[in-house]
């Protein structure tokens, strides 16, 4: 039964990137990786934003 779950999700989820940015953190100056699943399509503004 999980596997059939599984397929489904595969199928229905077109295209997901894994993005992960390197963000300053205002408070200490350290580096924080910020991380999210998103459309291949919207990758591209999702980088270039600050």
């Amino acid at each position: 039964m999980a596997k059939k779950t599984v397929a489904t999700l595969q199928t229905a989820s077109k295209k997901m990137t894994k993005v992960i940015k390197m963000v300053k953190s205002p408070k200490n100056g350290a580096y924080i990786f910020e991380e999210k699943v998103m459309n291949a399509d919207s990758v591209d503004a999702f980088l270039k934003e600050k």
